[in-house]
C-alpha cells in the first residue's frame, strides 16, 4: 500500500478563480501565470483548469513545452525572457513571447537569425530593483528593440513591489509613466495583488498569479475567503498512530512540547520530507476528521503530531487535512511564519498529485 499522503489539485476551484480575476479587470487580457511548475501544481494538473485564460507566463523553457504538448496553442510568457543564445531556437520554435530585461538579451537578439516575428514585453526596473531597464533608460531600449527586424509588438512591462501593501503602486507608476511617456505600445503591470486591489494600472494585460492558486496576496489581512478565491491544492494525510501522553510527558524530538494534563496525540504521516515546514510551531492549525486541532511538537521529516483533544472519535487511519478545503494554507502558513505561496510550492515529489 502507498503511504497514506496526497494532495490534490480541484481543477474548477482553478476556472473560479481565474473568473474572479477577469471580474477585477474586466477590461484586460490574463496571463495566468503558471511558473514554478504552476505553483508546485503541476503544470498538467493546474492547464485544465485554465485553458480559458488569454496566456501563460512561466520561467522555464521546459514548462513552455510542456503547455505546447498539452495542446495550447496561444501565447506564452517567459517571465525573465532568455538566457544564452540557444535558448532563441525555442523560442522561435515553439513561438513563444519574451520578457527582454537587459542590453544582453537585446544584443543576442540583435545577433540570431529567427524564422518568424517575435513578440516581447519589454521591462522597466520601476522601483524592484530586480529586473529591467532604468526609467532614463527606457525610450533608448525601446528604440533599439524596435530596430531589430526580427521583432514585432512590443509591450511596456513592470513589476510592483508593493501592491499588497500599505506603501501601495503611486511611486512605481509615476516611475513608469515618467519613463514611458510618449514611449507606444499595451502595458502589462499588475500582479495579483494589483489586479485585485489597484484598478487603475489594469492595462491591456494582467498577470494573476497566487491569486489564482486560492492565496490572498495580503494574508490574513484580506483572506481569500473574503476575495472569492477558493482552494486549488488540497494536502491530505492519515494518522497512523496514537499515543496516550501523561501529563509531564513530552511529544517529539527536543521534548519541546510537554502535555499539562493527559491527552490523546496522534502521529500524522507528513513531514517537513513531504514539503510541510519544519519551524510551523505547536499550534498551528489542522484539521482531523474535519474538525479543528493543533500540531503538537517539533515537526518531523515523515510525521507531526496533533492534538486529539477536540477529536474523540479519532483512530488510526483517520482523514487529516494540512491545508486546503476546510483550511486555508494562508492560516497555516502565518503560524509557520510564511506565506502560501511557499506551502504549495514546497510539496515533496513524494507526495503524489492528482487532479479531481
Amino acid at each position: 500500500m502507498p503511504r497514506p499522503i496526497k494532495a490534490s489539485i480541484h481543477t474548477a476551484a482553478l476556472a473560479h478563480n481565474l473568473d474572479v480575476a477577469r471580474r477585477h479587470a474586466p477590461n484586460s487580457k490574463v496571463w495566468a501565470v503558471v511558473k514554478a511548475n504552476a505553483y508546485g501544481h503541476g503544470i498538467e494538473n493546474a492547464y485544465p483548469g485554465l485553458r480559458d485564460a488569454d496566456g501563460f507566463g512561466l520561467l522555464d523553457l521546459d514548462e513552455a513545452v510542456r503547455l505546447r504538448e498539452l495542446g495550447w496553442a496561444g501565447p506564452i510568457l517567459l517571465l525573465e525572457g532568455f538566457f544564452k543564445p540557444e535558448d532563441l531556437a525555442i523560442v522561435d520554435k515553439y513561438g513563444l513571447t519574451t520578457t527582454v530585461h537587459s542590453d544582453e538579451q537585446l544584443r543576442m537578439l540583435e545577433t540570431t537569425r529567427l524564422t518568424k516575428p517575435l513578440n516581447i514585453q519589454l521591462k522597466m526596473n520601476s522601483g524592484m530593483n530586480r529586473l529591467g531597464f532604468a526609467p532614463e533608460r527606457f525610450r533608448a531600449a525601446w528604440e533599439r528593440a524596435r530596430a531589430i527586424s526580427s521583432v514585432s509588438q512590443i509591450v511596456l512591462m513592470t513589476h510592483f513591489s508593493d501592491a499588497d501593501g500599505e506603501r501601495g503602486i503611486a511611486h512605481q507608476m509615476e516611475t513608469f509613466e515618467r519613463g514611458a511617456c510618449d514611449v507606444p505600445g499595451e502595458r502589462s503591470l499588475s500582479n495579483s495583488a494589483a489586479t485585485l486591489f489597484h484598478p487603475a494600472a489594469h492595462g491591456a494585460w494582467v498577470r494573476p498569479g497566487i491569486m489564482l492558486y486560492g492565496s490572498s496576496p495580503k494574508g490574513l489581512e484580506v483572506t481569500a475567503a473574503q476575495l472569492d478565491l477558493q482552494p486549488t491544492q488540497t494536502l491530505e494525510a492519515e494518522l497512523i498512530g496514537i499515543q496516550d501522553v501523561p501529563a509531564g510527558g513530552s511529544v517529539g524530538y527536543g521534548s519541546s512540547f510537554v502535555a499539562e494534563t493527559p491527552m490523546r496525540v496522534g502521529t500524522v504521516a507528513c513531514g517537513y520530507a513531504d514539503g510541510y515546514p519544519r519551524v510551523a510551531p505547536t499550534g498551528t492549525p489542522i484539521l482531523v476528521d474535519g474538525v479543528r486541532t493543533r500540531t503538537v511538537g517539533r515537526v518531523s521529516m515523515d510525521m507531526l503530531s496533533v492534538d486529539l483533544t477536540p477529536v474523540p472519535q479519532a483512530r488510526v487511519g483517520t482523514s487529516v487535512t494540512l491545508w486546503g478545503r476546510g483550511l486555508c494554507i494562508d492560516e497555516v502558513a502565518a503560524s509557520a511564519g510564511t506565506l502560501g505561496y511557499e506551502l504549495m510550492c514546497a510539496v515533496a515529489r513524494r507526495v503524489p498529485i492528482h487532479a479531481v
